[in-house]
């Protein structure tokens, strides 16, 4: 069975929350960026996490557990840079699916269903849940042009509003796809 290429952006700067959140351990123990590709990985057929270069001790996590890392000398320039790194490094693949590594509740369930609408034919797909769009958001091979080509901060954002058209929701119960974690407060509310 074919499957999308996972892009776990992990290259922000974590300012909000005082310190490297992504090695921030939640409730088990785990670092919080290693619970999202947990989530992600099992959805696709391989995971590029996207990291900043200071990031040797979550890139040798990640790896250990499988995921291939690339390093986005551009991340300070924001999320675009490295969203478009990691779609260029898997340039081969069928789709991707595009995940954020500070959002580690979104459940491996709503991940497939999402991919899943990619795979039947949607151009974008991405979860709704209580009318409110969230992630992680699936684009097809259509898109590898634009998603290469992202600059700036605003990630995919203007690619999704200028294509709403295009945008298959997939209606889920999963709150996870609106929980990202920006300061230590976010980890308490469960």
């Amino acid at each position: 069975m074919t499957k999308l290429s996972g892009v776990l952006i992990a290259a922000g700067q974590s300012r909000r929350f005082g310190g490297d959140k992504l090695l921030h351990p939640m409730h088990d123990g785990t670092p919080l960026a290693l619970a999202a590709f947990r989530n992600l990985r099992p959805v696709c057929g391989e995971v590029v996490a996207v990291l900043r270069p200071d990031q040797e001790r979550l890139a040798c996590l990640l790896w250990d557990e499988g995921a291939r890392i690339v390093v986005s000398e551009d991340s300070h320039a924001g999320m675009g840079h490295s969203l478009a790194a990691g779609v260029r490094a898997c340039a081969d693949a069928q789709g991707w699916l595009l995940s954020l590594a500070d959002m580690p509740y979104v459940q491996t369930a709503t991940m497939q269903r999402v991919a899943d609408a990619i795979l039947a034919g949607a151009s974008i797909a991405a979860p709704v849940h209580q009318a409110q769009r969230g992630h992680p958001v699936g684009f097809s091979k259509k898109w590898f042009a634009q998603l290469a080509g992202l600059i700036g901060d605003s990630g995919a954002r203007a690619l999704l509003q200028a294509h709403a058209d295009e945008v298959t929701l997939v209606s889920c119960l999963d709150d996870g796809i609106h929980r990202d974690i920006d300061t230590p407060a976010d980890l308490l509310t469960v």
